[in-house]
């Protein structure tokens, strides 16, 4: 009996279809996978003793960032100067002055910037000046 005589193979891995399972996962992946990241703003609102429900329907809502920045209707404003937030507020009300204005503030936000606001909504004829609060431990809201 020769057993010298056949050298034994080395097994072979084909990796060819692992690869190609690999690349069709990284593909299927790629096309469902949304890369639209949808901004948020958090507020930690100020807290009140008593907070009445109230109900605006046809408000406009100008949100006050702790940094200080304005978004009118959750629309944010290129600036932080009172010409530009006058301006945008006067686009989304048109000529309807009878409208409320809700102005919601981060309890972080300085109060320069809440005044700014509510002088604005005043100079340009609005009555009905509204500032948001929430129930005392409430918590945050977003």
């Amino acid at each position: 009996m020769n057993l010298r005589g056949h050298p034994k193979e080395q097994p072979e891995v084909n990796l060819t279809s692992l690869i190609d399972v690999v690349l069709l996962l990284l593909i299927f992946f790629m096309v469902t996978t949304s890369f639209v990241r949808e901004t948020e703003i958090r507020l930690k609102l100020p807290e009140a003793e008593t907070a009445p429900p109230m109900s605006f329907d046809d408000a406009v809502e100008i949100t006050i960032t702790a940094e200080g920045d304005y978004l009118i209707n959750g629309r944010q404003t290129i600036n932080r100067r009172p010409i530009t937030l006058r301006r945008a507020l006067a686009d989304v009300a048109g000529e309807r002055r009878d409208q409320a204005i809700v102005i919601r503030a981060d309890a972080r936000a300085s109060h320069q910037s809440v005044v700014t606001a509510m002088d604005v909504a005043g100079r340009l004829g609005f009555m009905r000046i509204n500032i948001a609060t929430m129930e005392q431990g409430a918590g945050d809201e977003s």
